[in-house]
């Protein structure tokens, strides 16, 4: 039997809105998406107002009943590449649906990266406006087209808001999610992002003689690059806890007994043993405690028996926020202590300001979250990811960062890999959890 809200969900799914450079049929994708998001959610383009800005990005204007300062509800429509389809279980763009009952399932790219949540917002505002509902103060809806690729329609749009004198008390966008077992004998936990980290990309550069590789000279551009590298490898930043992270530690410890519970409530007061044990508890831990750093690109020689006279390589660092761009770079000339590698920034963005995880925002979040998830507990983290809400910092200083999915962990691996998908079960969560924030409002 037909369910009219899954089907809707599974078409805007079959869109293959790409931002990537040079991905194809972006036009005819995202005009098809368009055409169906005013088909399938009629009562939202009758009474909303919509401005286009940046030529994909949505803006949607829902008036309230009072002139207070408003909200906005983010998410964004583009999609990572597929880079191999044959891989997938189901084709990427399909939006198979199988499965019963609570393992019922949508297969699809953009299933949980974000089309989701932007789908969830639209059935939870559609629902209010059927019934009658207004909010208080004017309710935002952003949806960035190019999020995968910067953000540069979101950015373009905050400057636009910016201009009309717009500052939201709340604004909430894609980030943690319901998370279980964060640690052994912990129940589900629903992280909030109050912060993410910076983003950099650095060009690690050698020039030396080349030659034929048949008679290599010692201390070529190739080994003084990768003993380079292998320095950054083996001297990571030292870890540390920020006060985000030192908030989930106390909210996970609350739920703990024993020796770790109390050391875990105590966060504030074991700041470095825990630095250290988290470091080394797993990789996704870690990266909350420092700035990370990882080499993603190499070049050398076009050919395979010249020594090139000149290497590269790309580093991709997560900035930990108290951190800088500029100190990050810093850092990375420090440990190479090398004057043969050149060091040059490609990109770079300073982490994002830390919203309070307390205050009128925080609450409605937070209670909204215990009404639709009563088994879970709230605590702020670090998001380790870009978002496109970095860019509302500007306007406001409440941001936050939450996916309201109840993940198991080979779902959230699916994120931009093979096979992402999402349970039905978790999907009805999400609208119902949008539909309690609209309504308070």
């Amino acid at each position: 039997m037909s369910d009219p809200t899954l089907d809707r969900f599974r078409e805007l799914l079959r869109f293959p809105t790409y931002s990537h450079e040079g991905a194809g049929g972006v036009e005819e994708a995202f005009a098809g998406f368009h055409a169906a998001l005013e088909r399938l959610f009629p009562r939202v383009h009758a009474e909303l107002e919509r401005e286009v800005v940046a030529g994909r990005t949505l803006l949607y204007r829902w008036r309230g009943s009072g002139d207070g300062a408003p909200a906005v509800l983010m998410a964004h429509q583009d999609v990572v590449a597929v880079d191999d389809d044959s891989r997938w279980t189901h084709p990427p763009f399909s939006a198979e649906l199988t499965g019963e009952g609570d393992e019922a399932t949508i297969w699809a790219r953009g299933a949980l990266d974000d089309k989701a949540t932007l789908v969830a917002i639209l059935e939870a505002v559609e629902a209010r406006l059927e019934a009658g509902f207004r909010p208080a103060s004017d309710v935002y809806l952003v949806f960035g087209h190019d999020e995968e690729a910067g953000g540069s329609g979101v950015a373009q749009l905050v400057a636009l808001l910016d201009e009309r004198g717009i500052r939201p008390w709340l604004v909430i966008d894609e980030g943690g999610a319901v998370m279980d077992q964060l640690l052994p004998g912990l129940g589900p936990t629903a992280v909030v992002g109050v912060t993410e980290k910076g983003m950099m990309n650095v060009e690690l550069s050698v020039e030396q003689s080349g030659g034929h590789a048949a008679i290599p000279l010692p201390g070529g551009s190739t080994a003084v690059l990768a003993r380079a590298i292998l320095r950054l490898e083996n001297q990571p930043e030292p870890p540390h806890l920020i006060e985000p992270v030192v908030g989930l530690l106390e909210s996970m410890g609350a739920r703990l007994g024993g020796a770790r519970g109390w050391m875990l409530r105590h966060a504030r007061t074991f700041r470095g043993p825990l630095a250290k044990t988290l470091a080394k508890t797993s990789p996704q831990l870690a990266a909350m405690t420092r700035t990370t750093r990882a080499v993603t690109q190499l070049r050398g020689s076009s050919s395979r028996n010249v020594v090139p006279e000149r290497a590269t390589a790309t580093i991709n660092s997560r900035i930990l926020p108290g951190e800088t761009v500029e100190s990050a770079v810093a850092a990375i000339v420090r440990t190479i202590d090398d004057p043969a590698v050149q060091v040059r920034v490609l990109e770079g963005t300073d982490p994002a300001p830390v919203s309070p995880a307390d205050g009128p925002a925080w609450h409605a979040i937070a209670a909204s979250i215990r009404e639709v998830f009563p088994d879970a507990a709230v605590a702020p983290y670090v998001m380790l990811q870009a978002s496109d809400s970095r860019h509302f910092a500007a306007i406001s200083d409440r941001v936050y960062r939450f996916l309201p999915f109840d993940l198991r962990q080979e779902e959230l691996e699916s994120i931009h890999g093979i096979d992402e998908r999402i349970r039905v079960a978790t999907y009805r969560r999400a609208i119902a959890f949008f539909d309690t924030l609209v309504g308070r409002l």
